[in-house]
């Protein structure tokens, strides 16, 4: 009797141990690359660089990029790219946005678009509860901005001459968007943080958050009207690129510009 318990304690361990493995792989496959814990400059300091691409810039300008001022963050993984249309129905088997993206040749690579930052959170949630290692959730703003910025403290990390190589859009897009990682990747190895999609983060916007910002790992404002996006997208002109922009949507809104990546971190 004893060594009948034994093994089907064996058998049951064996039967959860390879149910676990079913479930990890039925996820779809999502590239990430680690972020060490480190400090940035946040925000954009003065006018010096952005008044010569802003049209008409002016003091309010970039004023909710404002004060800049010092973050550290904790360590952390983010996707290495957006997610994609194939991500996207592998976890959820539907096919928002516009038709057409979705009778592309390649439309799994294509970055999922017309995600409203409501139905992040549903994809969040389902792969949450398919993955038990790990914890998914957008980025904050701050982490967006600090794996965008990849070193440095420029408008860009990356003359502004250069955005076509690093980003598809409006002038060299065709003003469509184009399957992740045909661009070139960034100092971190992530690609696409401008242009192709804008990315919703997880914080509410206030145009003041900055001014209230704590020093470590800052969340943003703790309630608001609209959720920020950064990144700009395929049918953004060139001063809409760049680390330090912000834009803003209420939570439910959809375009057919926008979706989002993922930050990681262990259970």
């Amino acid at each position: 009797m004893k060594g009948f318990l034994v093994t089907s304690l064996l058998l049951l361990t064996s039967a959860l141990s390879l149910a676990s493995q079913t479930c990890q792989a039925d996820l779809p496959q999502i590239d990430f690359i680690s972020i060490p814990t480190d400090s940035f400059i946040m925000g954009t300091p003065d006018l010096v660089e952005a008044q010569f691409e802003i049209p008409a810039t002016s003091s309010t300008a970039i004023a909710d990029e404002q004060p800049a001022h010092k973050v550290t963050l904790s360590a952390f993984e983010i996707g290495q790219y957006e997610i994609t249309q194939g991500q996207w129905f592998a976890i959820m088997g539907s096919k928002p946005g516009p038709e057409e993206l979705w009778q592309h040749p390649r439309w799994q690579q294509l970055p999922a678009v017309s995600i409203s930052w409501q139905a992040t959170q549903e994809f969040i949630r389902a792969i949450n509860k398919q993955d038990k290692n790990f914890n998914y959730r957008l980025p904050t703003e701050a982490e967006w901005e600090y794996v965008s910025r990849a070193g440095s403290n420029d408008l860009r990390p990356f003359e502004q001459d250069d955005l076509d190589e690093y980003a598809w859009v409006l002038r060299n897009s065709g003003d469509v968007p184009h399957p992740v990682g045909q661009r070139k990747p960034n100092a971190f190895g992530a690609y696409d943080m401008f242009g192709n999609a804008w990315e919703w983060v997880n914080d509410w916007y206030q145009p003041d958050a900055y001014a209230k910002h704590v020093n470590n790992d800052p969340q943003g404002p703790s309630a608001g009207r609209l959720k920020v996006r950064r990144g700009g997208s395929y049918h953004c002109a060139a001063h809409l690129v760049r680390s330090a922009y912000r834009a803003a949507d209420p939570p439910q809104q959809r375009y057919s510009v926008l979706g989002f990546r993922l930050v990681r971190t262990p259970r």
